[in-house]
C-alpha cells in the first residue's frame, strides 16, 4: 500500500482526537483503496470536532479550508487533512455548496458524499462504517450514487465526470439509476470550469481502463458537451494506454486534428503539451512515410515511441518493434547539434563568400550526409566534402 506512512499518521491522529473525547474516522477514497488493495494516495480523517477543537488538540496546524471545516495537522509527520463532520446547503452554482453545517453525527456527513463506495469510513480500531452498501458495489463493480442521484449531481455537477473517472480507474460499471441521471442533467456539465473537467480526463488518460471510461464518456451524454468527438472515435480508443497525461492531450488532437487550436484553448493546454502533441503528430506523419535517419535524429525517444504507440492503437501495420526504435537513435553517428562538427562560420571561411541561404542548405545537406554515414563527423573530412560534394554541385 502506497504511503503507508500516512495511513498510520492518521490512525494516531485519531488516536489523539479521540483521547481529547471527540470522535474521528478514515473516510472518502482512501477507504475504497484499502478495501480493493489499491495504492493510496490521499488520507483525509473526518472528526466529530470543531476546527477550532483539533487546532487546540494539535500543536501544528495549517488552515487550508477552515471554513468548510478543514485543517491540516503536521504533527505526526505526514501533513493529515482532518475535517469536521457536516451537511451541505443549496449548490447554486452546481459546484460548491453555499453554506455548510457543522454537525456531531457521521452519518449526516457520510450521506452528502458522492458514491456508495468512497461514502464508507474506518474508525481506529479497524471497523468498517458502511452505511449505503460501499462494500457491496465494491464487491460487484458498481458505481452508484448515494441517495438520490439526480439530487448528488446537481449540488456538484463535477461528479458526474467523476463517476466516468472511476469507471475508467475501476473497470466499474456505472449503475443504471446513477447512469440515467446522468443522462438527464448532463447538460450541467457546462457550468464546470474548464480546469476541472481537464484535471478529470488527465486521469482518465492514465486509468486501467480508459476505453470503459470513453464507452461511459459517451454513453452518459457527457460527450456531447465535451470537444473531442469521442463518439465518433470510440474505437480508437479501446487499445489506448498510458501513463502519461500529455500522451493523452496528444492522442485527443491526432484523432481531431481539424480541431486541435479548439482543443488547446478549451482544455487549457500548456505551451508545453502543445509542443508535444505537434511534435508527435508529425513524426506519426513521418512514420507512416517510414522514418529516415532524420526523423531519428531531430525527434528525442519519447516522441518517436509514443508516435509509435499511435500507430499501434490505430491499427497500423509498422515493420519493426518499439526496441528497435532506441538501437537506432543509440547507433547515429551524432545524438544532437552540439555533436557536429561543422557551423556557419567554418563554412564561411572555407568558401571565402559572404553569408546566406547557401550555408543553411550546406548544413542541411552535410548534416543529412553525416547521419547517413556518406562521411564521418570529422572537421577534416566534411571540409573535403564541402569542397567536392557541395561547391562542386552548384
Amino acid at each position: 500500500m502506497k504511503q503507508r506512512n500516512d495511513w498510520e499518521a492518521a490512525l494516531r491522529v485519531i488516536e489523539k482526537i479521540e483521547n481529547a473525547g471527540y470522535e474521528a474516522v478514515i473516510v472518502g477514497g482512501a477507504v475504497r483503496d484499502y478495501l480493493l488493495q489499491r495504492k493510496i494516495n490521499d488520507v483525509d480523517v473526518a472528526t466529530s470536532a470543531l476546527p477550532n477543537e483539533v487546532k487546540k488538540i494539535f500543536s501544528h496546524t495549517i488552515d487550508v479550508g477552515i471554513e468548510h471545516g478543514t485543517v491540516v495537522v503536521l504533527d505526526e509527520g505526514s501533513p493529515i487533512e482532518v475535517t469536521t463532520y457536516r451537511t451541505e446547503g443549496t449548490y447554486t452554482d452546481y459546484r460548491r455548496p453555499d453554506e455548510v453545517t457543522f454537525v456531531r453525527d457521521l452519518p449526516k456527513d457520510l450521506e452528502r458524499r458522492d458514491f456508495t463506495i468512497n461514502a464508507m469510513a474506518f474508525t481506529k480500531d479497524g471497523n468498517i462504517v458502511d452505511l449505503y452498501g460501499g462494500k457491496e458495489d465494491l464487491k460487484n463493480g458498481i458505481i452508484r450514487a448515494v441517495g438520490d442521484p439526480n439530487a448528488r449531481f446537481r449540488e456538484d455537477a463535477l461528479r458526474m465526470l467523476r463517476a466516468v473517472r472511476f469507471a475508467a480507474q475501476l473497470g466499474f460499471t456505472i449503475e443504471e439509476k446513477t447512469m440515467k441521471a446522468i443522462q438527464e442533467d448532463s447538460d450541467l456539465i457546462e457550468f464546470i470550469a474548464r480546469e476541472r473537467i481537464r484535471m478529470e480526463l488527465s486521469k482518465i488518460w492514465v486509468a486501467d481502463y480508459v476505453f470503459l471510461g470513453i464507452e461511459a464518456l459517451v454513453e452518459s451524454n457527457l460527450a456531447s458537451y465535451l470537444p473531442g468527438n469521442f463518439a465518433k472515435h470510440l474505437e480508437s480508443w479501446r487499445h489506448f494506454r498510458t501513463k502519461k497525461p500529455e500522451v493523452g492531450w496528444a492522442y485527443l488532437c491526432l484523432l481531431n486534428r481539424s480541431d486541435m487550436e479548439d482543443l488547446f484553448e478549451f482544455y487549457r493546454y500548456s505551451n508545453k503539451e502543445k509542443s508535444f502533441a505537434k511534435k508527435v503528430i508529425h513524426a506519426y506523419d513521418r512514420l507512416l512515410e517510414r522514418w529516415d535517419e532524420y526523423d531519428y535524429f531531430s525527434n528525442d525517444l519519447n516522441t518517436l515511441e509514443t508516435a509509435y504507440d499511435f500507430a499501434h492503437w490505430l491499427g497500423k501495420k509498422v515493420p519493426f518493434s518499439k526496441e528497435h526504435i532506441g538501437k537506432v537513435k543509440e547507433h547515429l553517428p551524432i545524438q544532437s547539434m552540439d555533436d557536429f562538427a561543422l557551423n556557419g562560420n567554418l563554412l564561411i571561411q572555407w568558401s571565402g563568400k559572404r553569408g546566406g541561404p547557401w550555408v543553411k542548405e550546406a548544413l542541411n545537406k552535410a548534416l543529412h550526409a553525416v547521419l547517413t554515414g556518406q562521411v564521418k563527423n570529422d572537421e577534416e573530412q566534411l571540409k573535403e566534402w564541402f569542397y567536392n560534394e557541395f561547391v562542386n554541385e552548384r
